[in-house]
């Protein structure tokens, strides 16, 4: 066991006549996570403070423990809570404080990732750009000033959870931080400093004394004490660099990410509940969900280049705070089914016996106690198993799955076998009070660019995120070119070489075109373009989707027009290269900077015109209108279907940037999913053919009362006349659970079952929305059903021949579904 910084923390307070050592301590051995002398493994999962509002805080925190977790995960996110050098923000949902507190009024742990690099598909990775321009330095590795800011910002972080008396060694929910983060998989290129560096942060983290362990994630190197743990789809076969270490899974992925462009990624809940039985199988102590809620990339935070601002991850919470079933209620039951055996797997001998060359048996035994518990899993991507166990009996594992046996001779759960239920949700347009909003609009005031005047001049072609330094997704290089009729041709190809993302072209104050690569990488626009005698302007406008966040040395990657080249192209190719020009620059919109977007600001600044049929379509343009608060407490979300790219802001507060125009690919999509087999990104993927993102969020707690206002800058072209305001309800809830076992329904918000569209008890086939009954059936499972749940929120019903007056043995074999519809009360 390890505790040296707990008792370095407990010898100063006691020097310090302080008293909060009553805390609890938080040791660990190579079986269990120990606090308090009690011994433990932990059910964790990630939700991101700042891609939700505080307003929503308690709501998740419930919903992740009545999922059965045992702590909740999140980064630090340095950019938002320092995005000026020594300027320090933990207001609204940046107030990790608060979170972290009130993580702890639900008795639930905290581990705390401080990174402070934190990759999360997050803007620059955490980092704020800012950092980037202080001369000489060089980040993640043996450089004197980054090493120093990131010290000063990991420190500021710690002192002010302990002046909160939140580690778990004042009495607070803090049980474990993080340093760094996977910096193990980028860390070969930066060859000996690297190893230095990881060295120091160690050093550097250890020297805090915070009481509790220190862990990096996929750092195999990682140095004593520090915990190396794993990251992935999969973790059963890691182990840990020190032997007397807990197996710790900090990133269980339960979905993926996307991409503008990319289809809806889909993780199933047995392939989740099957890797997560695996790693505790084979000697897993701490178990982290990433994402358990993903959330919302409010604002321009939102990584990639290209991550959407839906962070739905497919998470058991879904991006609005709904249930994502089965895949919340399937993992519930998985964590309930482990703890019954937490006793057992934390103080035994392990043993495992390979039956065939997929099919192991795991046993866990206490020779103290006696006490037994065991895992069974299958492997084989296609073929179920029938096991005898001789007197501990005879199991089906299906193919890819895993069985828990409490005892050993009682099958409790099987990865495979879901008995949860499946809800579907709708989005609802209020057709009275919104049905048809009413618009305005106002120009992007661009003279000034157009014509080419900027507030700073250089003769070079500039990176653009060391000058926006973030406040900014947009860029102006501007340029003159003068042309004499007798010698130069006026007939010409502009070749504009970016490194990205988005580049908007404009010739004498008309726009010529707009460019951007699918993957948001490098990319040449290549325009034809008629030039006048004299003078020329060109204009071209840089815009940034999400500053990368991921590799080595990601932090130098550029951005915008860097170096061109920028070229004219004649006939016979006849090149003039205008990289070396004289060119202006202006960071960002004049509508950003009049801040349009606020309307408690901008009355006196913007002229809105009325919405005329010539307004659609209008590209760098905004867009103003007002709607009501929906009634209720449902999810409110804005379908900005027939839009082409640009940001939001309801009421003032960024719902982040959208770009409904950008369609995924209509291929590889399916209706159906088989979990089986290793999964990776692109399988199970949906929403082919359809916009990458077409609803968005707008949290209840940016809303007012009454009337709203909603602001919208168009950068491309679109029309607002097809936006509507939209709430996400409940309407079906299905369960198909095997005997033995109990179907639960409930609907959220307050609603009530009020119909059951299909019921079947014996062996009904289909899904969810498509069941039909098998070759029996008992015939009186409607009625039964309906006597048990009709005009409740939720029913629960005991899946046995007893339940529906039947005896024959037949029903061992039997199973029930049912379809239910939710209504209002």
């Amino acid at each position: 066991m390890f505790n040296l910084g707990s008792l370095v923390l407990c010898l100063f307070v006691i020097l310090s006549g302080l008293s909060f050592c009553t805390g609890n301590s938080v040791t660990y051995d190579s079986n269990a996570i120990i606090i308090n002398g009690e011994r433990r493994i932990i059910f964790s999962g990630s939700i991101h403070y700042p891609r939700s509002t505080d307003a929503m805080w308690p709501d998740l925190i419930k919903k992740a423990k009545d999922g059965g977790l045992d702590a909740i995960e999140t980064y630090i996110f340095w950019d938002r809570h320092e995005p000026q050098r020594q300027k320090y923000d933990f207001s609204g949902n940046l107030d990790f404080i608060k979170f972290f507190q009130l993580i702890h009024d639900a008795g639930l742990y905290v581990l705390m990732r401080i990174g402070p690099y934190v990759c999360a598909e997050w803007n620059y990775g955490g980092f704020p750009v800012w950092l980037h321009n202080m001369p000489g330095i060089e980040f993640r590795t043996d450089n004197k000033v980054y090493k120093n800011e990131m010290q000063t910002f990991t420190t500021k972080i710690v002192n002010m959870c302990k002046q909160a008396n939140l580690f778990a060694t004042q009495g607070g929910p803090i049980i474990i931080a993080q340093i760094e983060n996977e910096y193990g998989n980028v860390m070969t290129p930066y060859g000996d400093a690297g190893k230095t560096y990881i060295n120091w942060c160690a050093q550097m983290a250890e020297s805090l004394n915070i009481g509790v362990p220190w862990i990096m994630c996929q750092q195999s190197d990682a140095p004593q004490p520090m915990i190396n743990t794993c990251n992935g789809f999969y973790c059963d076969n890691f182990t840990p660099n020190n032997p007397k270490s807990p197996k710790m899974f900090t990133e269980n992925w339960v979905g993926w990410f996307k991409k503008w462009g990319e289809k809806d990624p889909h993780r199933t809940a047995e392939d989740v509940a099957f890797s997560v039985a695996k790693f505790f199988q084979f000697g897993g102590v701490l178990n982290n969900y990433y994402m358990y809620h993903g959330g919302t990339n409010f604002g321009r935070t939102s990584g990639g280049p290209f991550i959407t601002t839906s962070y739905d991850y497919d998470a058991p919470i879904d991006e609005y705070g709904n249930l994502n079933q089965p895949k919340w209620g399937h993992l519930k039951q998985l964590h309930a089914s482990i703890k019954l055996g937490e006793k057992i797997l934390t103080s035994s001998t392990r043993s495992d016996r390979n039956i065939s060359s997929s099919v192991t048996l795991t046993t866990f035994s206490n020779p103290t106690t006696g006490g037994r518990f065991c895992f069974l899993s299958n492997t084989d991507a296609s073929n179920d198993a029938n096991i005898d166990l001789e007197a501990d009996g005879t199991y089906f594992v299906p193919a890819w799955s895993v069985t828990i046996l409490d005892g050993c001779n009682k099958e409790v759960y099987n990865t495979a076998k879901v008995n949860s239920q499946t809800s579907v949700f709708v989005k609802e347009q209020d057709e009275k009070e919104n049905a048809q909003l009413s618009w305005t609009w106002a120009r992007e005031h661009m003279r000034d660019t157009l014509l080419g005047t900027g507030t700073f001049k250089a003769n070079q072609l500039l990176e653009q995120k060391g000058f926006t330094v973030d406040v900014s997704d947009y860029l102006w290089y501007m340029t003159n070119v003068d042309i004499d009729q007798t010698s130069s041709p006026r007939d010409v190809t502009l070749q504009v070489n970016t490194k990205g993302h988005v580049l908007h072209a404009f010739v004498n104050r008309r726009h010529i075109g707009s460019e951007w690569a699918n993957n948001g990488q490098s990319f040449v626009l290549e325009k034809p373009i008629s030039l006048k005698s004299g003078t020329n302007t060109i204009t071209l406008l840089s815009a940034t989707v999400g500053l990368k966040n991921y590799d080595a040395f990601y932090d130098m990657v550029p951005t915008g027009i860097d170096g061109g080249p920028v070229y004219l192209i004649g006939s016979g190719n006849v090149t003039t290269n205008l990289s070396s020009n004289s060119w202006s620059y202006k960071v960002g919109l004049n509508g950003e900077m009049k801040q349009f977007y606020n309307p408690t600001t901008h009355s006196s600044k913007v002229k809105w015109r009325p919405f005329e049929h010539k307004s659609i379509g209008r590209r760098m343009a905004w867009f103003k209108t007002n709607f009501k608060t929906p009634s209720g407490v449902d999810p409110v979300v804005l379908d900005l279907q027939g839009m082409g790219k640009g940001q939001g802001w309801v009421n003032g507060q960024s719902i982040g940037r959208f770009w409904p125009s950008f369609i995924a690919n209509n291929d590889n999509c399916s209706e159906t999913c088989d979990y089986r087999g290793a999964y990776e990104s692109s399988k199970c993927v949906g929403n082919c053919g359809n916009p990458s993102q077409r609803w968005y969020h707008i949290p209840r707690s940016f809303l007012s009362g009454d009337t709203n206002t909603l602001i919208l800058f168009e950068e491309i072209g679109g029309n607002p006349k097809q936006i509507s305001v939209q709430t996400i309800t409940i309407q079906t809830i299905c369960g198909h659970v095997n005997e033995g076992s109990t179907l639960e329904l409930s609907c959220q918000g307050g609603r009530i079952i009020s119909e059951i569209q299909f019921a079947s008890y014996g062996n009904p086939e289909g899904k969810c929305g498509s069941y039909k009954h098998g070759l029996w059936n008992v015939v009186n499972t409607l009625l039964l059903v309906e006597k048990a749940c009709i005009g409740k929120e939720n029913c629960s019903i005991d899946v046995t021949g007893k339940s529906f007056e039947i005896s024959d043995a037949t029903s061992s074999f039997a199973t029930l579904a049912v379809q239910a519809l939710c209504s209002k009360k």
